[in-house]
């Protein structure tokens, strides 16, 4: 399973440019989530009630708390957790991937695409800014000679609910 777009921008801080607590814990106790602790977690992210990504089958979602890697709201709500909690978490729009902009709408040139492409609407197209930092644009209109692009995040405006299972939490090394 797994949509890989979206565990993309989980991940890419600062692609699309949008946690309280100790790290540590005393001896005996379970670390819990917080500042600075490398944390792994499994998770299931469904949205308008269709599952649009999940970790089943893959390697663990793994992040450093605090240093914005993961969206805020997620991020905010994993606080406390140690290896083996699970949680239902639901982030809003605010807190996860914005709201739609609609002055995130850009139309190009055909001609600035690559030759080898077919645009067609609902496509998502990966390219660099001129600052070289990658973005995602769905495809959202095709014109005789030019396309429509979105450049907002596709789950912009929605509701996301995880289910999370803490696996790990550890010191930053």
């Amino acid at each position: 399973m797994g949509n890989r777009l979206v565990r993309v921008f989980l991940v890419a801080a600062g692609v699309w440019a949008w946690g309280m607590g100790a790290a540590g814990a005393a001896v005996g106790e379970a670390m819990v989530v917080g500042d600075s602790a490398v944390v792994r977690f499994d998770f299931t992210l469904s949205v308008d009630g269709q599952v649009v990504d999940s970790s089943e089958g893959e390697q663990p979602m793994e992040y450093t708390h605090g240093k914005q890697q993961i969206i805020p709201g997620l991020e905010r709500q994993l606080v406390g957790l140690k290896a083996g909690d699970e949680r239902d978490i639901t982030v809003s729009p605010d807190e996860g991937f914005g709201t739609i902009d609609p002055e995130a709408v850009d139309e190009v040139q055909k001609s600035e695409l690559p030759s080898t492409m077919t645009p067609q609407a609902g496509m998502r197209l990966t390219g660099r800014d001129p600052s070289g930092r990658t973005f995602v644009a769905t495809v959202k209109e095709v014109k005789s000679d030019s396309v429509v692009l979105d450049l907002n995040h596709p789950l912009a405006s929605k509701t996301l609910n995880f289910h999370v299972k803490i696996v790990e939490v550890k010191p930053v090394q």
